[in-house]
């Protein structure tokens, strides 16, 4: 097992966000949580990043507990994380945008890891003087995710990856993240596309008011009554390849302290 959490509660002030949660992630899998704003997932992945404190509860990574480990030295031993909203510097480069992942490493592997990222992101390539403010929604995701990976992490979070995307672009992220995943990354992904998400995905978990209430494999999620009037559009054909997915709508990310409501 490469990640395991543990009953965590997480508080923000006097409010209660994760209230014992535990899910598990193995090595090689996509992982994805869904539930709507203010469920948790947010919280989750900050907290195994190292970016939220946990109030109880163990987090295990790679047969380690890290509980008490600072963000920066998770990063090193394997947590790579694309935040949402992106968090793109708009007054570098792209090419130092990424660059800024392998932050404290060196040696030639940066070189190595730089060149497979253009790899995936072929437009970053062209684009690798650009100044990072001025590139679209869809290439600033290309760009945090690129960053996320030149750490070398084991595991990826991807925090709402999709948000604010064409329906082109979307299926181009996706695209993306499955061959990540397929070049060995293993992948947590939060992501309010829950058709698309759970599509892809491996296992999934469902969390509501920062509890989880649902796990299992995520084909079996699609087909699930409960999951789909919640999260696919009541009777949508979630099964039928010729449904087209829903509409990703143009939306605001929330604010930095969205899961702490409900």
């Amino acid at each position: 097992m490469l990640l395991e959490i543990e009953d965590i509660r997480v508080h923000y002030g006097k409010v209660e966000a994760l209230k014992g949660v535990s899910l598990q992630v193995d090595e090689g899998e996509i992982v994805t949580l869904i539930g709507g704003n203010g469920a948790g997932k947010t919280t989750t992945l900050k907290t195994v990043s190292g970016l939220r404190r946990l109030s109880s509860g163990r987090i295990r990574f790679d047969g380690r507990d890290i509980s008490k480990v600072p963000g920066h030295k998770r990063v090193r031993i394997g947590i790579g994380q694309s935040p949402e909203g992106r968090g793109v510097f708009p007054g570098m480069t792209v090419e130092d945008n990424l660059l800024m992942g392998a932050y404290g490493r060196k040696g030639p592997e940066i070189a190595k890891d730089l060149a497979e990222v253009y790899t995936l992101f072929e437009r970053l390539a062209e684009r690798k003087g650009q100044m990072g403010g001025t590139m679209s929604g869809g290439e600033q995701q290309m760009v945090a995710i690129g960053r996320a990976l030149m750490a070398r992490p084991k595991v990826l979070l991807l925090d709402e990856p999709s948000m604010g995307l064409a329906p082109k672009l979307v299926q181009q992220i996706f695209s993306i993240i499955e061959e990540i995943n397929r070049r060995g990354t293993t992948v947590l992904l939060v992501e309010q596309n829950a058709q698309q998400a759970l599509k892809l995905a491996h296992r999934a978990y469902v969390l509501e008011t920062g509890e989880v209430v649902k796990t299992a494999p995520a084909a079996d999620l699609l087909d699930d009554p409960q999951v789909r009037a919640a999260y696919l559009g009541g009777d949508l054909g979630v099964a039928d390849e010729k449904a087209a997915p829903p509409a990703v709508p143009e939306q605001r990310a929330a604010p930095e302290g969205e899961e702490t409501q409900s």
